[in-house]
């Protein structure tokens, strides 16, 4: 019988995130090639890897099709120069993909089939939009199984202020503009910086390099997002400035067991605790990861004041909310998303979720103080994705931060 193995998160890194259309830094880049490029990046950072000891990839996307498609896992990995031998698959759960495959990745490895696998994800919302050439079953309309307005995100968004009377239009903006303060801030730091693989761009005027996320606004003010027009109704409070961007990009994750990770020299960066995923109605898909952390949270035997940073996926400014209040944290804590997030970065569906473990991660190294953290966010559909880590330097030391 295989044994079991506790799973650790040795690296990842992850493409500057584009501005999804024409005008985007990769309107003239294949998606593939950027799971490519972000592949290559992350193993040249593990030189002592044998290549050959990479027991599967796995690629999420929410929109499989074109230079997206064709099993994404396994041609990114013989683009990529991995040995014939190492296999791989795609994966689809929207917003959560890279997260869901690390999760398989991580549950083969604990079960004790792998040693070590890669996972991560793609979106090239530009060539891709979301749900281009899907043909949702008409029974869901027709036999009211979801509201119409379910399956358009910003919608959703809507619907979480209309049953929350708390929250507002003015907490929304000044959330989404305090994450364009922070990420501009952690670029100045340069915290963000050492996690990117550059890509090279084709353009009008000829060759680049993309070296930072295009997304970012950093002189937004509440007097400049108090005038944006709200796309999803009239007079509603969803706006451009309090969103996540339609976004290009690429991520991916090296994983291990624990001791393959030693017999190979490989420098763990986070342990998986837990994980779990959960279902809500569609129409408020964004309060999603609240039943999911609350699953991994019991999973773990752990509370939410055992939890020391928060990486959130902001999709909307609303959905973190709805979860900062469900468990009692301040809009301003410091534990939460303090490198900014997805308002300023982007959200490339597929890919955003090994984004948050990367920024996590690395927050890690920063406080030996932490123990636990969480990555977590809300996916189309009415669902929700959790997970737990914890911090190998942890030392047991309060700190001021």
């Amino acid at each position: 019988m295989a044994e079991r193995a506790e799973v650790v998160f040795v690296d990842g890194v992850r493409t500057p995130f584009g501005r999804a259309g024409e005008k985007g830094q990769y309107w003239g880049t294949r998606a593939d090639d950027l799971i490519v490029k972000a592949m290559i990046g992350l193993l040249e950072r593990s030189p002592q890897l044998p290549k050959d000891r990479v027991d599967d990839v796995a690629i999420a996307a929410t929109t499989q099709q074109g230079d997206q498609g064709l099993t994404l896992g396994r041609t990114a990995a013989i683009l990529a120069s991995l040995p014939v031998s190492v296999p791989g698959y795609a994966l689809d759960r929207m917003c959560a993909g890279a997260m869901t495959t690390v999760s398989t990745i991580a549950g083969a490895i604990a079960f004790g089939a792998y040693d070590v696998g890669i996972a991560g994800g793609v979106e090239h919302m530009g060539r891709h939009p979301m749900g281009l050439d899907a043909d949702p079953n008409p029974r869901f309309l027709a036999e009211r199984l979801v509201s119409p307005d379910a399956l358009n995100m910003g919608s959703t968004a809507e619907r979480l202020h209309d049953r929350v009377p708390a929250l507002t239009k003015e907490r929304a903006d000044r959330y989404g503009m305090r994450s364009q303060q922070k990420v501009a801030a952690a670029y100045e730091a340069g915290r963000i910086q050492p996690d990117l693989v550059p890509v090279a761009i084709a353009g009008e005027s000829g060759w680049g390099l993309a070296t930072q996320d295009e997304g970012m606004r950093p002189q937004t003010t509440m007097e400049g997002l108090a005038s944006l027009r709200t796309p999803f109704r009239p007079h509603g409070r969803v706006t451009a400035g309090n969103s996540s961007p339609l976004t290009d990009g690429a991520t991916v994750a090296l994983l291990a067991g624990e001791k393959a990770a030693k017999e190979l020299g490989l420098e763990p960066k986070m342990r998986l605790v837990s994980f779990a995923f959960a279902g809500v109605q569609p129409e408020v898909m964004g309060i999603g990861p609240i039943p999911s952390t609350e699953k991994a949270l019991a999973k773990a035997g752990l509370t939410i004041d055992a939890i020391g940073l928060f990486e959130l996926n902001e999709a909307f400014s609303v959905q973190v909310l709805s979860l900062l209040d469900h468990f009692g944290i301040d809009d301003e804590d410091p534990r939460v998303n303090p490198w900014g997030g997805a308002i300023a970065v982007g959200h490339p569906l597929a890919a955003s979720g090994v984004r948050l473990m990367i920024q996590l991660a690395a927050q890690f190294a920063e406080h030996p103080e932490v123990r636990y953290g969480l990555t977590a966010m809300c996916v189309g559909l009415g669902q929700g994705g959790s997970m737990i880590w914890e911090n190998p330097h942890f030392d047991g030391k309060k700190r001021t931060r």
